[in-house]
């Protein structure tokens, strides 16, 4: 650049690259903390996020404030999880062994088709509530990796254990004995 097409630029071009200079600094500034708070998932001792669950059998709707003061064994699996195939006699034998005590075990299936839910829950017998991950809204809210995974909640609202993989029943019991009175 020369000298004198320096001097033909307006002040209005010097405030209008400031303003774009600016508003890009505090867009990537927000998107970067969105992005560094969204990746993790909820810790123990956290509040658990929030959930709308609509049972697959009853079209009730279980959220996370109906069933304060219960303890919550949050389940996400799919039909076309091979893991999950193995974990859901476990869950099962859970919602047996617990029913009684203040533990509600919800399954939230995620990415899959009603039909094929529908029939593993079938096939594997499973009494516990169930509903579809609608919008993958509940998965995100716990910014799940994969399936299967199950989360742990709190009478008091508080997330006491995340597993990642398949869970079995004594792991459970472990947990579920520490937490009830």
């Amino acid at each position: 650049m020369t000298a004198d097409s320096e001097q033909q630029r307006s002040p209005l071009f010097y405030v209008i690259s400031a303003l774009v200079f600016v508003a890009l600094a505090a867009l990537l500034w927000l998107l970067g903390s969105r992005i560094i708070r969204g990746t993790a998932p909820p810790v123990a001792g956290e509040i658990a996020p929030d959930f709308a669950l609509t049972d697959f059998e009853t079209g009730e709707i279980h959220t996370l404030e109906s069933l304060e003061g219960k303890i919550i064994v949050l389940n996400f699996w799919a039909s076309w999880c091979v893991p999950c195939a193995t974990e859901a006699p476990e869950l099962e034998a859970i919602q047996q062994a617990y029913a009684d005590r203040d533990v509600v075990v919800l399954g939230v299936d995620y990415a899959d088709t009603e039909t094929e839910a529908l029939a593993f829950l079938e096939k594997y017998e499973i009494t516990y509530i169930n509903g579809p991950d609608l919008g993958t809204r509940i998965s995100q809210a716990y910014r799940i990796k994969g399936v299967p995974e199950t989360y742990v909640i709190a009478p008091d609202g508080t997330l006491a254990e995340t597993i990642i993989g398949p869970a079995t029943s004594a792991h459970l019991s472990g947990i579920l004995d520490d937490l009830l009175p």
